[in-house]
């Protein structure tokens, strides 16, 4: 796996290459200091991932991470910050990235979330998930069947794996497919959602509460 590290702080930039130099699979191709270079080095290396701080000088995390997922959206940006305001969170997800995580989460919990994020998993730190799951469910929690009228059952039944964090080998092995086919639901279900990635359709199923049916 290849990463780019984005945080404003030097201590931080190094703190977290060195954990990640610990894992022979992990390689550190650059570290970014604010948005507008974590823009200009995700075009220039092309990392697999990015560690994404938010809240930066000039071009924020947010506004890096909405620039380089409309560019690059192959690239799986993971939240790393202190802040885990409801609105930062859920403006973050809006922009693109898969994961948020605080940075007060153990090492080995880090390492999981980068190992995972790359295998297409999403991850929520345990602190922020109530707060995503009340907001998008409660108190305006949309009828599901908007999306029931535009989805099949069997695409239902996916999005609502997909809303559990499930990958797509999870998926096809809970629901008895190939992963080849549940790759296309998931493609099916982006489409007629007009999302651009599981996580957004994460998101979605939630607000319409099929997280936890």
């Amino acid at each position: 796996m290849r990463i780019l590290i984005c945080d404003d702080q030097a201590i931080v930039r190094d703190g977290i290459e060195m954990l990640l130099k610990l894992e022979r699979d992990i390689f550190v191709v650059a570290k970014a200091q604010d948005g507008a270079e974590a823009v200009e080095l995700a075009a220039k290396h092309k990392p697999d991932l990015i560690l994404m701080d938010l809240k930066m000088p000039g071009l924020n995390g947010i506004e890096a991470t909405r620039a380089i997922h409309a560019q690059f959206p192959e690239i799986k940006i993971l939240v790393l910050t202190t802040y885990d305001d409801d609105e930062w969170v859920m403006d973050a997800l809006r922009a693109g990235a898969v994961g948020y995580l605080l940075k007060d989460t153990p090492r080995e919990k880090v390492i999981e979330a980068v190992r995972g994020t790359f295998a297409g998993k999403a991850f929520l730190d345990p602190n922020v998930t109530a707060k995503v799951i009340q907001r998008v469910t409660h108190p305006q929690a949309q009828s599901p069947t908007t999306l029931t009228e535009k989805l099949t059952e069997r695409e239902v039944d996916v999005l609502k794996l997909i809303a559990r964090g499930m990958n797509n080998a999870d998926i096809a092995q809970s629901l008895h497919l190939s992963e080849g086919t549940v790759r296309n639901y998931v493609s099916v279900i982006l489409d007629k959602l007009n999302l651009t990635d599981r996580t957004q359709a994460a998101v979605v199923a939630l607000q319409h509460g099929l997280g936890n049916t």
